[in-house]
């Protein structure tokens, strides 16, 4: 009898524990990224499947974030240097983006319902990110592009940069590579 008054208690804590977790489940709004030394937000609803580095075939006479493209599960994806495309400057371009590739560089698939058959390469995943684990929000710097959504500042002072995957893959610039 004692076994089965046991066993009913352990159920009803554990039926608790699950109510209690479904109601207190404070949901992943970011997948949180670096590339060359700057935190970026991508919205996870925008984002698709993160791959391993692979090896990139160049395209002569494109922009030099269009960093080539990358066979990934059968398919031929564009890949898009994130670093480059958001820095553009003319000292970046002349620097090889050979040399930032790491074991811990990844691809970023844009959601398919972008309809834009391209990955951003990034140097390294920093995880997920919900609005509970930023102190304020600031405005963007003037010159920035209209991709750019907010800047945030998390709980230990790190500013981050929230990027719109939508607005970005509508920008004429984006759609045109040729150099």
């Amino acid at each position: 009898m004692a076994k089965r008054q046991s066993l009913k208690e352990l159920q009803e804590r554990l039926a608790q524990r699950l109510t209690a977790a479904k109601t207190e489940a404070v949901t992943a709004t970011w997948l949180a990224v670096e590339a060359n030394g700057r935190r970026y937000l991508l919205p996870l609803v925008q984002s698709g499947e993160i791959f391993p580095w692979s090896p990139v075939q160049r395209v002569p006479y494109t922009k030099p974030w269009y960093a080539g493209v990358a066979g990934l599960r059968g398919g031929l994806h564009g890949v898009i240097d994130l670093a480059c495309l958001v820095e553009s400057t003319a000292a970046w371009a002349a620097t090889s983006s050979v040399d930032r590739i790491t074991s811990e560089s990844r691809l970023i698939s844009l959601h398919a319902a972008l309809s834009v058959n391209a990955v951003i390469w990034i140097d390294r995943l920093l995880g997920l990110r919900n609005l509970s684990m930023f102190a304020s929000a600031g405005a963007n710097p003037v010159d920035a592009p209209s991709y750019f959504t907010r800047t945030l500042v998390d709980l230990q002072g790190q500013v981050w940069q929230e990027l719109d995957l939508q607005s970005l893959v509508a920008e004429p610039e984006f759609l045109a590579i040729a150099a």
